[in-house]
């Protein structure tokens, strides 16, 4: 639940563990669990770390391969009896800091990287998302952007901060030579540790944290619910 003329929530967020295996039917029981503690019959925005168009999922880098070509909007409307609307996870965030946070009333080109168990991107042009842009899937270094320099990494017991940091500095400087943007914002779980790596990161761009930091999926979600529902 989200007050959409403030981009805040409005209850305590509560988590429910991914399944593993991670399948559509799997999952759809863990949304059920959140949906039936909520006493109304309102619109429900749910988030995929993959393209969604039209509410079909295209790609599954994160999640179980059963998802690619699903219907996932039919088939969680049909189950939860509710208006539900799919998007990718950063683009909602993206469209969040846009209205809410660190991209509010920014002009230009605006790019917010989430850093996680993969890196999400959204990419805005004078506020406009330009859906589905999956840079964490270049081929950067031998390898992806997300397998060089996911947040996960910062987890290996011999991996600090500053280690990743550096390969962080090194993809944005490859991303800025694609893209120019005019700010970059960094958002993810690790955001809240902006002020111990932002000093190891050089980029053109303004460099700033999320605004709604690890809410801003949520609020984004909350936001394509009630445009498609209006």
């Amino acid at each position: 639940p989200v007050d959409l003329s403030t981009g805040s929530l409005t209850a305590d967020r509560t988590r429910v563990q991914t399944p593993d295996p991670s399948t559509p039917p799997a999952v759809l029981e863990a949304v059920r669990q959140l949906v039936n503690t909520d006493d109304s019959d309102g619109a429900v925005g749910i988030t995929i770390p993959g393209v969604v168009i039209s509410g079909v999922v295209k790609t599954a880098s994160n999640i179980d391969k059963a998802w690619v070509g699903l219907d996932a909007r039919y088939m969680f409307s049909e189950s939860l009896a509710r208006p539900v609307t799919i998007l990718n996870d950063a683009d909602a965030a993206g469209v969040a800091e846009a209205r809410f946070g660190a991209g509010k009333d920014v002009r230009g080109v605006v790019l917010l990287l989430t850093f996680g168990t993969g890196i999400g991107s959204a990419l805005l042009v004078d506020g406009v998302l330009v859906p589905n842009t999956e840079l964490g899937h270049l081929e950067f270094r031998g390898d992806i952007a997300e397998g060089y320099a996911a947040a996960r990494l910062v987890k290996r017991e011999s991996a600090s901060i500053e280690w990743w940091a550096k390969r962080v500095d090194e993809l944005l400087s490859y991303i800025e030579l694609l893209l120019s943007p005019n700010r970059i914002i960094i958002g993810g779980g690790i955001s809240k540790r902006f002020e111990e790596f932002v000093g190891f990161l050089h980029t053109d761009a303004e460099l700033v944290p999320a605004g709604l930091r690890n809410n801003a999926g949520i609020v984004g979600a909350a936001m394509a619910a009630e445009e498609d529902a209006s």
